[in-house]
């Protein structure tokens, strides 16, 4: 008996470990958001001051298909899939939206001018309630969302090449229609 009290924690030690080490590598992208398909979250997100650019809302994301990203200046990652965005501006007419979560806006400004800002609107998110509203996890984090105001398409993570490609502008096409 005394071996089989000594064996169940070390048996759940293992079945745990195991657990984890299979769930390290995986795709980010696997997270799903049970917001696919339904409205935006109501919010209000005001401008980031002196960047030149409004803030914006929840009736902005109506009457045009647009792509909500999520970013932070202090973010490695969003540096990394800038040169993406910019592109996105060049090659489309979707309204390209930026929520600039948990930063100060000294640091969003020289952000976006260094880099170049692709945005139509920018929205400070300071207190990150509205990315927690957008079940938003990191930055960064793409949205696409349909012109009656539904997101239709998540994407966890950095824009890649190959995912702007094979999943975002693929996503921007089935929201028109």
């Amino acid at each position: 008996m005394r071996y089989v009290l000594f064996g169940l924690p070390l048996i759940a030690l293992v079945a745990l470990v195991a657990i984890f080490a299979f769930s390290i590598d995986r795709d980010p992208g696997l997270v799903r958001s049970v917001l696919i398909d339904k409205p935006a979250p109501s919010f209000v997100l005001d401008a980031v001051p002196e960047l030149g650019v409004p803030g914006f809302d929840t009736a902005t994301l109506k009457g045009q298909v647009s792509v909500v990203n999520v970013f932070a200046s202090w973010c490695i990652p969003c540096r990394a899939e800038h040169p993406l965005l910019m592109a996105l501006k060049d090659i489309s007419d979707v309204a390209l939206l930026g929520i600039n979560q948990s930063d100060a806006p000294e640091n969003a400004r020289a952000f976006l001018a260094e880099l170049g800002n692709p945005y139509d609107a920018v929205g400070a998110d300071r207190d990150r309630r509205v990315s927690i509203d957008w079940g938003v996890y990191g930055v960064p984090e793409t949205f696409v969302v349909d012109a009656k105001g539904v997101i239709t398409f998540k994407h966890t993570g950095p824009l890649t090449p190959e995912s702007f490609e094979t999943e975002l502008l693929p996503a921007i096409a089935r929201a028109r229609n």
